[in-house]
């Protein structure tokens, strides 16, 4: 699987610290894992995560996420075999 996040935010919201944020725990979390970690300007009150092409999480659908529900989603994907600590528990 690719080790490619994108994290697609709206500048019309100014969502870009939230997903600078994000962008932050991602790296730091799997600074191993991650070839490449995108930070896509969008508008129309997008925010997606994607690894690869597949969505990982959808604000439209699930709402903001709690950054430990996008590393879960994000492990599965790139380390599956991966300990999240005590975020996991």
């Amino acid at each position: 699987m690719s080790g490619r996040v994108e994290i697609e935010y709206c500048t019309q919201c100014r969502w870009l610290p939230r997903a600078a944020w994000l962008a932050q725990e991602l790296l730091t979390t799997f600074e191993a894992e991650l070839t490449e970690l995108v930070l896509k300007p969008g508008t129309g009150g997008v925010f997606v995560v994607r690894v690869g092409d597949e969505v990982v999480w959808d604000r439209r659908e699930q709402g903001f996420p709690e950054p430990t529900a996008v590393k879960q989603a994000v492990r599965d994907r790139v380390a599956p075999g991966k300990s999240l600590g005590h975020s996991e528990r």
